[in-house]
């Protein structure tokens, strides 16, 4: 069936699947692959830039069909895993599509892995081939097949009739394997089917009335992406913009406020897809007045919570974007976002990740006799599982246990308020550090902070802050500042202030773990 032919609907259905009730859209495609098919409805219009490269749709879809047919006379066959190990490219994206026309599975593997943890992946996923761009080849081991990571001339001039694969597959297979971001333990590798993919997908376009009957013509946007597409974010917009025809501009390694100011001016781009620390820091950068961002008119951020003081110093500093900023929540085993707040209720609950999307359900379970439970979500959004590990955070009536601590609101938006892992205990107290979080950040000049615990002889731990302010504010004047906002026991008293940004990792996000180890053992070793 065509990607045109494809019912795209908006009414959802209770269906049982493996004895599990799902909500689901009863009018929906069946196999990651048709969705390539759009790229026909879209031909010359611009789809990949990166610097001086510009893809058009119609280069992505004769790219993706001849990559196909070089990898199947390769010996690729249906259900094989290819290992996908690169940098943000034109040509990440072609090898990405090509696996699905071939019946392969792409395993999408992290391009900021050790030589290491590449070999511990691979060990773990035994690909028939691993594709590697130049800047990672080096990291894989002498034994793994390699495979080409461009494709080769002779195959852009084939029939691509000939070379499309006539696929079978059915919406329960696996259809790719994504890695958890591994910032609180060894990454771990998620198996999403076809299901999950395209579930994700439709409600994506559901709830911004762009169900393909819905869209525009005429209408394009221009979006940055900052963040590494072998995440679950990057991959999600990357099917997104196939269907409503948007052109993706990619930046490449790791995050360089420069290089997005320059972007944002040299290609017009109208939207960034970013994580609050991306755009705190693009906002410190003094080339900001400098730079024409006047096309930019949105930015879309996740990952973490979007405080005051980023809300307005992006009014002030960026009046070309609008002030209503969508944001959600999500994670990796849920195949992405599980809720969304958009238009004027991101605004009206700034702070709140917005309400469940339409196939999503949400569920709260008691923990430790804390006022919030631990947040449940089940949908077929969802992971098949963990390759080759037995253990899921899935029950048996298919809940997933995110291990985040959250409530709903009288208005039905979800609001995040810690980890259930995450939690100190002072003096037998439980304390979310997420809440003093979200208090430092309501302190004019405070810009990043994170919050943890650290030993205590006499309270078992407690509470530490490590604060990011262009001020000279002092930990008495913060502590002022604290008392009445939350309890007394979890004002922090012990704090690092600094005007330099906190480390981050490969996705952008505040390096919780490491800032916290690191301080740790400053502290150990002060004695």
């Amino acid at each position: 069936m065509s990607a045109a032919a494809t019912p795209w609907g908006k009414e959802i259905a209770t269906e049982t699947v493996g004895g599990v009730p799902f909500r689901m859209y009863t009018d929906r495609p069946r196999r990651v692959e048709q969705v390539l098919g759009f790229a026909r409805r879209w031909g010359a219009r611009p789809h990949l830039i990166q610097g001086d490269r510009v893809l058009s749709f119609q280069d992505l879809h004769r790219g993706a069909l001849a990559k196909a047919s070089q990898l199947a006379e390769l010996g690729i066959q249906r259900g094989d895993r290819i290992f996908i190990l690169g940098w943000n490219s034109p040509e990440w994206v072609v090898n990405f599509w090509a696996c699905f026309l071939v019946g392969a599975v792409p395993v999408l593997a992290n391009a900021w892995w050790s030589e290491v943890e590449v070999s511990n992946g691979l060990a773990l996923l035994q690909p028939a081939m691993t594709l590697a761009d130049d800047r990672c080849a080096p990291r894989v081991p002498q034994g793994a097949r390699k495979g080409p990571w461009a494709i080769d001339s002779k195959w852009w001039n084939g029939d691509e009739a000939a070379a499309e694969v006539d696929s079978t597959r059915l919406e329960e297979d696996t259809a790719l394997i994504i890695f958890t971001s591994g910032t609180s333990g060894q990454p771990k590798a998620v198996v999403l089917s076809h299901r999950a993919l395209l579930a994700r997908l439709q409600m994506t376009l559901h709830i911004t009335r762009k169900l393909p009957h819905q869209i525009d013509e005429a209408a394009r946007d221009v979006t940055l992406i900052t963040g590494p597409l072998f995440h679950v974010g990057g991959m999600q917009t990357l099917m997104r913009a196939v269907v409503v025809g948007d052109t993706l501009v990619l930046s490449e390694g790791r995050y360089d406020p420069a290089e997005v100011l320059a972007s944002i001016e040299r290609n017009k781009v109208n939207r960034w897809n970013a994580v609050p620390t991306m755009v705190s820091r693009l906002l410190d950068h003094p080339d900001v007045p400098r730079r024409d961002l006047s096309s930019l008119k949105s930015i879309s951020i996740g990952g973490a919570p979007v405080h005051a003081e980023l809300m307005q110093r992006i009014r002030t500093q960026l009046p070309s974007v609008s002030p209503r900023i969508p944001t959600g929540y999500g994670l990796t085993e849920n195949g992405g976002q599980a809720t969304a707040a958009a238009g004027s209720e991101a605004i009206e609950e700034l702070g709140s990740t917005g309400k469940p999307l339409p196939c999503v359900e949400i569920r709260f379970l008691p923990h430790d006799g804390l006022p919030d439970g631990e947040i449940l979500l089940r949908s077929p959004t969802q992971m098949s599982g963990f390759f080759g590990l037995n253990e899921s955070p899935i029950d048996a009536d298919g809940w997933l246990h995110t291990g985040d601590l959250g409530k709903l609101d009288e208005k039905g938006n979800l609001w995040i308020t810690g980890r259930c892992k995450d939690m100190i205990i002072r003096g037998g107290e439980n304390i979310a550090p997420a809440a003093i979080e979200r208090a430092l950040l309501n302190i004019p000049g405070v810009t990043e902070t994170v919050v943890f615990g650290v030993p205590h002889r006499d309270l078992g731990e407690e509470v530490m802050a490590a604060v990011v302010t262009d001020t000279d504010i002092t930990p008495q004047q913060l502590q002022d500042q604290l008392r009445g906002q939350i309890a007394s026991f979890a004002v922090p008293s012990r704090w690092k202030i600094q005007r330099e940004p906190l480390a981050t990792n490969h996705t952008g996000k505040v390096d919780k773990a490491a800032i916290s180890a690191q301080l740790r053992a400053e502290l150990q070793n002060e004695g």
